[in-house]
């Protein structure tokens, strides 16, 4: 265990690598896999101040913990960094070159489409296993049947069970990095046995979202079983491990050693979403202030995700969470790109989406959000374009309209920046303009 020499700033996120039960009374005692925050640096460079998920605060020591890193923009992480799509028999053997006993990878079957081949060197020579594909299973044997790759590739790591040898070392496509290798790496790898789940509080396309405890803390688990689906949701989480912001919901981690999917670990926001917050109170019950805070909330979530260069693509009510202290996050970064990407916009919401990335075919970094109809998007486009604009919202205060106006304007450039928009809102507050 080596000391750590740099200090880390007060707000640094870290996770133990050891359990620590401590000496003294002020000792903050805490158990591997722990997430815990530095409060403060003291003036023994071994040791931290800092403090747990419930609050507690007291010492630890440097060498039991290891600082929290954002994995690095442009890294290509893989849930399945052996598969290698589409190649040949013969392009499969010259990987697995020269010989090594265990070396393996999965392509494509070329002879029966749909289905897979599991290319294993064993004693000087590749042997070529058929992965049939029947009834949403794999199995190779048609005895043994698994939910997807993931599932096979671990069973046969275990036990040969009837291959020539068992999996030993996977060849990776050049370019990618094990997803579990590099959230261990960067301290966001969690273990299954630290997580609980309890039950179902979301269903979506992909899969769950269940409330689960993770240290004696509640927290919201996805929950991703498939293959595919779990590889785009990698994308999403190495994003979050990039951001740490009140108003945006905070990853705590990143479950990807089960073989039955991707778990990807988040505060627990109590109060569900922003829209149906609204929805189910109403303007009788939700003032003026209590609007303003939550726009000067996303608004200080987006202006971080501005200050950052990231833009995150699906900004709408249904992707605010909101915490029992009434604090509104921004969630869901599953389109969030830093702005100098290349970005598809086959997957943009028409609804929340500026018209000249509508009618470009181009992403653009956005400040806001319109609020067009739900007519077909050839109708809409030209109508917002020729200067239409929705009317003020019942009970809005003028110079609250004045400022959605703003961000409607078409040219992008005079569009006000998240940072804008905060200090505008502020003023907002401090005048006390919304009654």
């Amino acid at each position: 265990m080596s000391v750590v020499q740099a200090p880390w700033q007060a707000g640094t996120e870290c996770i133990a690598n050891y359990d620590f039960q401590g000496k003294a009374e002020q000792d903050l005692h805490f158990s591997k896999g722990e997430v815990l925050t530095i409060v403060a640096v003291t003036k023994d460079p071994n040791w931290y101040k800092a403090k747990n998920k419930v609050g507690r605060v007291g010492f630890i020591p440097a060498n039991y913990v290891q600082k929290r890193e954002g994995v690095k923009s442009g890294t290509k992480l893989s849930l399945m960094p052996w598969f290698h799509g589409k190649i040949t028999r013969e392009q499969a053997e010259r990987l697995l070159y020269p010989p090594e006993t265990g070396l393996f990878l999965v392509r494509e079957s070329t002879n029966y489409p749909g289905d897979y081949t599991l290319c294993v060197s064993c004693e000087g020579k590749v042997e070529h296993y058929r992965i049939i594909y029947s009834s949403g299973k794999l199995s190779i044997d048609e005895e043994e049947y698994f939910e997807n790759l993931m599932q096979l590739v671990e069973h046969y790591t275990n036990d040969a069970d009837g291959l020539c040898t068992n999996l030993m070392k996977p060849k990776l496509v050049e370019g990618t990095v094990a997803a579990q290798d590099e959230f261990s790496r960067s301290g966001w790898a969690l273990k299954m046995r630290d997580l609980k789940l309890l039950h179902t509080i979301g269903k979506g396309e992909f899969g769950d979202v269940m409330l689960g405890e993770h240290q004696g803390v509640k927290v919201a688990v996805k929950c991703i079983k498939n293959d595919a689906t779990a590889q785009a949701f990698v994308a999403e989480a190495m994003v979050m491990t990039q951001l740490q912001h009140n108003n945006l919901v905070q990853l705590l981690g990143v479950i990807v050693e089960d073989k039955s999917g991707l778990f990807i670990v988040t505060e627990f926001m109590a109060k569900g979403s922003l829209v149906d917050y609204l929805r189910s109170r109403g303007r009788s019950v939700l003032g003026g202030e209590c609007l303003l805070k939550f726009s000067l909330d996303v608004s200080e979530g987006m202006a971080y995700l501005e200050s950052n260069n990231f833009v995150h693509r699906d900004l709408a009510a249904r992707n605010v969470l909101v915490s029992e202290e009434n604090i509104a996050k921004v969630s869901d970064f599953g389109l969030t790109k830093e702005a100098s990407a290349i970005q598809d916009t086959s997957k943009l919401p028409v609804k929340w989406t500026a018209p000249e990335a509508l009618r470009d075919k181009a992403s653009v970094k956005l400040p806001s959000i319109t609020r067009q109809s739900t007519r077909a998007l050839k109708d809409v486009v030209p109508k917002v374009e020729n200067g239409y604009k929705m009317d003020a919202p019942d009970g809005c205060p003028p110079v609250v309209y004045d400022l959605m106006k703003q961000c409607w304007h078409l040219d992008p450039k005079q569009r006000p920046t998240f940072r804008n928009l905060r200090e505008q809102l502020e003023h907002i507050k401090a005048k006390e303009l919304f009654h």
